[in-house]
């Protein structure tokens, strides 16, 4: 099942690949590639990466350099304005430079989507992503992160793409910034659509807003529940799961292929969180 990226032209599949936990240097390239090469067959067509992911896009660029076809069947999606060696980060010359760097790693002329990484409001970046675009290394600009960040970003007609935090504990963005957004024809990526696992941890801020909101197990499976609501929420264009194993991007790609809950279940998420989260921002 496939959607439109809001403006851009680019197709996604409901599910991509957050591909931070595959830089963990604790992995192998091997194990690694597994993961990407899974996701791909399984029909996740996007890949969402970022400089600061570890060995993340230098081992997506190892996958395309070894298997260059598969370049065009990806939307690949990354991230900059910080992390450049001797440059200062959040300034125009981060982000020309972080582009160029990760195309280099990456074994690719373009990047289809090149987001601002949690950041604050930074209007005075915005014509640095314009030329990004007018010289063809980009393809579609935004903004990834929560909280004012993504309220600004919600409002600013330079982007065409915005990544927030979208699960069965974080709406905040559904109720304010994603319709914003999507009125004004920006494509919408969820990440933390898993809510981080955080039924099976303690040590997460959504550890304790699952316990407060959910005292009892959902029928469902807590990876199901999760992910069919996060990927088919109103507004959502692709939802993004992050994982090292195999077995998790299969059973993903299986619990999104059924679709969205049923409407009755659907609404009872949202009113748990109307009911609990009052305080609840998205987490950044």
């Amino acid at each position: 099942m496939n959607a439109s990226l809001g403006r851009t032209g680019l197709v996604v599949s409901r599910l991509g690949l957050g591909a931070g936990p595959i830089g963990d240097l604790a992995i192998s390239d091997g194990d690694a590639e597994a993961v990407l090469r899974t996701a791909l067959e399984c029909g996740v067509r996007v890949l969402d990466t970022a400089p600061s992911y570890g060995a993340s896009e230098a081992r997506i660029g190892r996958l395309f350099a070894c298997s260059p076809h598969l370049r065009e069947e990806v939307v690949l999606v990354t991230k900059g304005g910080y992390g450049v060696p001797g440059v200062a980060d959040w300034t125009p010359e981060a982000l020309a430079r972080g582009a160029s760097l990760a195309l280099g790693r990456m074994h690719t002329d373009r990047l289809d989507v090149f987001l601002l990484h949690s950041c604050p409001p930074r209007d005075d970046l915005l014509d640095a992503l314009v030329r990004l675009k007018e010289s063809g290394l980009v393809r579609a600009v935004g903004y990834s992160g929560d909280g004012d960040g993504l309220a600004w970003a919600a409002r600013t007609e330079a982007f065409d793409v915005l990544e927030c935090s979208v699960n069965l504990v974080d709406q905040r963005a559904l109720e304010r910034d994603v319709p914003l957004a999507v009125a004004s024809g920006k494509g919408i990526l969820a990440k933390r659509s898993l809510a981080n696992a955080a039924w099976n941890r303690d040590d997460h801020p959504y550890s304790a807003r699952l316990r407060t909101a959910y005292p009892r197990p959902p029928e469902l499976p807590w990876a199901e529940l999760a992910l069919r609501f996060a990927a088919h929420a109103e507004g959502v264009s692709c939802a993004l799961v992050g994982t090292k194993s195999v077995e998790r991007i299969r059973e993903a790609v299986g619990f999104c292929a059924k679709g969205p809950l049923d409407r009755g279940r659907e609404q009872e998420v949202r009113r748990t969180f109307a009911e609990h989260g009052a305080s609840w921002d998205g987490v950044v």
